[in-house]
């Protein structure tokens, strides 16, 4: 393909399976994280002379994890900051962008992942990028300051390796027909959380006009807690708790220690919250570089000028169970146990069994501690957001599918294939529950219309929220066209009734336990 020229050099891709887009894939946006600029914030890439080939994805950041269509990493793998770009190839700077963030549980994933695929979404007219930034440890860990003084490690690396793609985005996008004046930046779970912080951080203000929160997922950790969190990690690993001794540490045995660390916690019933959830890692609020974290933030009206769109699943942490990474409840005596260990009253379980009338202690646990982690998160973030003047739109994914045993529910990450119209990707089928049919391809042409109808417009082709954080919220089904409801009108894991899980958690006025 003819090239396209970026200020650090001319990149070539490759057609991507629709007639006029292109894909490239695997562009340095910052320099490799290792070496002196470990545990640093990124830096710019270096210039290349002549023409890059980006036809192949960019090998992916340190993690213990095997990805479905995406290269593994292997120690050695330096130019882990890279991403990808799918353009119908207009000319000039007229195109909207969306930048997407993959999730992971900030320990792994990549922006290479099939479902991730960006063809569908710019055939609609958009210019498509995704990313790959440091996790764990590598990205997330805190790391304590030089003995003696010296410049310190900035917490939050892989947020700020975000930064600096968006950064390249601004600098380079036009070169693809992109408008770097009309940015949207989205993410689902833990690139979902991410995106809620970069609507808060002042580093990244001006570099996107508008957001998209997948199942975003409460996560943010205290300096305290984060550096808590790098003295088990260190022991693990059998080396100090020192800046010094960490920058020593290769990168796999962090992320092994890591590993380590979470499977105590999860092995270990009288270990709290993280017995449930053992994710060791994730943004770290109170610092620098993110004072807040997103919810309070929103709460005192920061981000409120980037539009925002919402959305997460009524059954999302059925994915954990199906995956075998949930902590195994079967009788009532564990959920009571669960629900002290969140600080949940006895009242918000037993309205959870009104609603499931005549269901296992297994999946009471399921449905709140999806809502939980995502479902109410998500929805405060949303009503947050329209109380501070924002404007919000709030979508629920509801579809399910029956099959062989257990149907395949509306359950963490389903929605994502469809809004990015990758179904007919055979690595997705089990997150949708085998091939799609014409019910399915019709809601995913519906998703991904809202997603481009979003990042054009700010429109998704529903009402946005009131400012008092009340209003509609478009339901995601294969029954009817997408049909709009008031949000109090029907609930979050029980079917049938796709907003009634709101009731407790309002009923109880909780705070979100910090993790």
């Amino acid at each position: 393909m003819n090239g396209f020229t970026t200020r650090s050099g001319t990149v070539r891709g490759g057609l991507a399976g629709r007639p006029g887009i292109v894909a490239l894939r695997g562009i340095p946006y910052a320099a490799p994280p290792f070496g002196a600029a470990r545990f640093r914030a990124p830096r710019p890439a270096a210039p290349w002379a002549g023409v890059r080939d980006c036809t192949r994805f960019g090998p992916v950041a340190p993690q213990s994890a095997r990805l479905p269509g995406a290269p593994g990493w292997t120690a050695g793998d330096e130019d882990v900051l890279t991403l990808n770009i799918w353009t119908p190839g207009t000319e000039g700077d007229t195109l909207p962008v969306l930048v997407w963030i993959h999730g992971g549980a900030f320990a792994y994933g990549s922006s290479a992942q099939p479902d991730f695929d960006g063809t569908a979404l710019a055939a609609l007219g958009l210019v498509v990028v995704t990313l790959n930034y440091r996790l764990g440890f590598e990205g997330f860990g805190h790391v304590p300051p030089p003995v003696g003084g010296g410049e310190p490690c900035p917490d939050n690396r892989g947020l700020l390796d975000q930064i600096a793609a968006l950064t390249w985005v601004r600098d380079n996008i036009a070169a693809f027909g992109g408008s770097a004046r009309d940015v949207t930046v989205a993410g689902q779970s833990a690139g979902a959380t991410s995106v809620a912080c970069l609507t808060v951080m002042e580093r990244a203000r001006g570099l996107f006009r508008r957001a998209v929160l997948h199942s975003a997922v409460n996560a943010c950790a205290t300096v305290r807690s984060a550096a808590a969190t790098t003295a088990e990690v260190a022991a693990a690993a059998g080396t100090p708790a020192t800046h010094e001794a960490l920058l020593q540490v290769p990168p796999a045995v962090l992320v092994a220690a890591s590993d380590t660390v979470a499977a105590r916690y999860r092995d270990d019933p009288g270990s709290g919250p993280r017995h449930y959830d053992p994710a060791v890692h994730g943004p770290v609020a109170g610092g620098d570089t993110l004072p807040l974290d997103p919810l309070t933030a929103y709460e005192a009206g920061a981000g409120a000028g980037v539009d925002l769109l919402v959305c997460h699943t009524t059954e999302e942490y059925w994915l954990l169970d199906a995956v075998g990474d949930s902590a195994e409840i079967t009788t009532d005596s564990g959920l009571d146990a669960f629900a002290a260990d969140f600080g949940l009253p006895k009242t918000l379980l037993d309205d959870y069994r009104a609603l499931l009338p005549g269901a296992p202690a297994g999946e009471v646990h399921l449905a709140v501690h999806g809502d939980l982690l995502f479902a109410e998160y998500s929805s405060r973030l949303a009503d947050a957001h329209a109380r501070a003047g924002g404007r919000t739109h709030l979508a629920r994914f509801a579809r399910r599918r029956g099959g062989r045993g257990q149907p395949v529910r509306a359950w963490h990450c389903a929605d994502v294939p469809f809004a990015f119209g990758t179904l007919d990707r055979a690595d997705v089928h089990f997150l949708i529950g085998g091939e799609p049919g014409a019910a399915d391809h019709a809601l995913a042409e519906r998703m991904t219309r809202a997603w481009a109808g979003f990042a054009a417009t700010g429109d998704p082709g529903w009402p946005r929220l009131r400012a008092d954080g009340e209003g509609e919220v478009r339901i995601w089904d294969t029954d009817g066209n997408g049909e709009v409801r008031n949000r109090d009108t029907g609930g979050g894991g029980v079917p049938g009734r796709r907003d009634a899980f709101r009731a407790p958690w309002r009923k109880a006025g909780l705070p979100l336990m910090e993790p």
